[in-house]
């Protein structure tokens, strides 16, 4: 009874001092799960190298996010798309949307650019199926919302967002496609929405 008690005010402890909550697999002692105290949503967490990542897109409501083609269920598979004001700020505590730079290094953990996507798609959402989830990243292909509001490409392409600005107008997005293999990041404009990984402090 002891234990249970100190387990509950410990719980309540973290929750009161971050934005998430992490959970502990005891058989492997690493954490395999957060839980964002803002709206209580869970996401799996995976180690990939050096770097620990949330293993979800994250689907935290803000301003300036949206579902895609403003369906909430989409929401749910996929998380929320947001324009980069949105999304450079949206992490919870203890994790932040990832550079240029720590996208690069996931890219060198999983064998290199020229292969980084079939390494980090998700298995059977894809057009043509060429993702394979080797290291369960899971990346999903939520698609975009364009600078008029339309959305496109989803199950063809996913976005991600960097922390890195280009200028006033264009920060850097990690792009999968569906016809290949490779990941890149590429200067795309601010006014876009795309999905958010966040990485952990």
């Amino acid at each position: 009874m002891k234990n249970i008690l100190i387990n509950v005010l410990l719980a309540a402890f973290i929750t009161a001092c971050t934005d998430y909550v992490q959970q502990i697999d005891e058989r492997e002692g690493e954490w395999i799960s957060i839980t964002d105290s803002r709206d209580g949503k869970t996401y799996m967490i995976v180690p990939i190298g050096t770097q620990i990542w949330m293993a979800q897109n994250l689907n935290y409501d803000s301003m300036d996010s949206y579902c895609y083609d403003d369906n909430i269920s989409n929401c749910a598979k996929y998380g929320r798309l947001y324009m980069w004001t949105a999304a450079i700020n949206v992490c919870p505590e203890g994790w932040h949307l990832p550079s240029q730079m720590e996208w690069n290094i996931l890219f060198s953990a999983v064998g290199g650019s020229s292969v980084a996507g079939k390494m980090l798609k998700s298995i059977g959402d894809w057009r043509n199926e060429n993702g394979n989830d080797s290291f369960s990243f899971s990346a999903l292909p939520a698609g975009e919302r364009g600078s008029g509001g339309g959305y496109d490409l989803m199950n063809s392409s996913a976005y991600y967002w960097s922390s890195s600005e280009r200028d006033n107008e264009f920060a850097y997005a990690m792009n999968l496609n569906y016809y290949y293999d490779s990941a890149f990041l590429d200067e795309l404009g601010k006014n876009y929405a795309f999905s958010v990984r966040c990485l952990k402090d």
